[in-house]
């Protein structure tokens, strides 16, 4: 399906702890709003695993809530609009 008006999710993984001047989920979402696009959403995961952890698992316990949880970036928007998107936060 090539029709560059069909809405697209576009998801973005990134750590909790991860930074680029702000915390990263931040700086994707504001960039995302800049360029007005439909909508953005940082969601924190309550358990994760990545290559970049070791393939620990990583969990949102009661007393551990500041771990370096998942944080899942979704961005709504026209396919023409993400693909445009994307240099920006490469």
């Amino acid at each position: 399906e090539n029709n560059i008006n069909a809405w697209k999710q576009l998801t973005i993984y990134v750590g909790e702890s991860d930074c680029w001047r702000k915390p990263v989920y931040l700086a994707l979402v504001e960039v995302a709003r800049q360029q007005s696009l439909a909508g953005a959403t940082a969601t924190r995961g309550i358990a994760g695993f990545g290559e970049r952890q070791h393939h620990r698992i990583h969990t949102a316990q009661i007393l551990e809530l500041s771990s370096d949880l998942p944080i899942v970036v979704t961005v709504i928007e026209r396919a023409e609009a993400i693909a445009n998107f994307l240099p920006l936060i490469r």
